[in-house]
């Protein structure tokens, strides 16, 4: 374990197997007892950190969200960063970019969803599509053209591993946009430049906090930036190995308060 050399001012944390236990479909009861009163309590800002857009979130947190929980949200990998309610900053796709993306995509037959502030749209809806998006908005809609009017964030490709050599032949992603696979079915496809650490770092520029003041908590690979970028970077004890490998503290897994353990053994709360 190395060392916390810096006191905490914020802590980000990631919602999906971090905060919000899928299996059981619930926040550890530890969350609302113990961490997030006890952080405010001493003055330390409980902040989200998540790939999931705003229009998304798991009805379970839906509680914590108020001015004694959560009021500072880093959303979409990123790309849509809210304090208070109000837009910090925001990194949408361009309409020519979409249109460019959307057609090496349909030429491969690979279906595609478009990531808004409030909304999912999906080009078709398929038991793949269904299988990958019931992990985070079961009530997703299916408007193929939804870009042509609404602010899009990033995009979802449907495709399996094996796929992705095809889709980079195709240039789908062309020079700047990266993909991050989140679901055996599927990938992110967003701007190069933006992660949560971007969106972490427009916060504390807002904020005035400094980075080394900043902790986060994941379990997933688009946790990597946001860990390798706070002053100190906790993995969850269900986390993915390389997360793990980065992180300057592996704590328990969700359903062992892995949260709640690791500030109290670093002395947080």
């Amino acid at each position: 374990m190395k060392p916390l050399k810096h006191p905490i001012q914020i802590v980000f944390f990631d919602i999906d197997e971090t905060l919000y236990y899928h299996k059981e479909d619930r926040i550890p009861r530890s969350i609302f007892d113990e961490v997030v009163p006890r952080l405010c309590a001493k003055g330390i800002i409980p902040a989200i950190a998540t790939g999931r857009t705003f229009g998304a979130f798991p009805s379970a947190l839906k509680p914590l969200m108020s001015p004694a929980g959560f009021e500072l949200f880093v959303t979409t990998n990123g790309q849509y960063n809210l304090y208070q309610g109000k837009v910090i900053s925001q990194y949408p796709l361009s309409t020519s970019r979409i249109e460019r993306a959307v057609t090496k995509l349909q030429a491969l037959g690979i279906e595609y969803a478009f990531v808004c502030p409030d909304e999912i749209a999906v080009s078709r809806d398929t038991p793949e599509i269904q299988n990958a998006l019931e992990l985070i908005k079961n009530d997703y809609i299916v408007a193929p053209d939804y870009y042509r009017n609404h602010l899009v964030l990033q995009l979802l490709a449907f495709f399996p591993q094996e796929q992705t050599q095809a889709v980079i032949e195709a240039g789908v992603l062309e020079d700047d946009l990266k993909e991050v696979r989140w679901h055996e079915y599927s990938v992110d496809l967003l701007n190069k430049q933006n992660s949560k650490a971007r969106g972490i770092l427009d916060i504390l520029a807002h904020l005035n906090i400094n980075a080394e003041n900043a902790m986060a908590f994941g379990d997933g690979l688009n946790d990597l930036e946001m860990l390798s970028t706070v002053g100190f970077g906790v993995a969850m004890g269900n986390g993915n190995p390389q997360l793990k490998a980065v992180a300057d503290y592996v704590t328990l897994p969700i359903e062992q308060d892995g949260i709640l353990d690791a500030l109290e053994k670093l002395a947080v709360i």
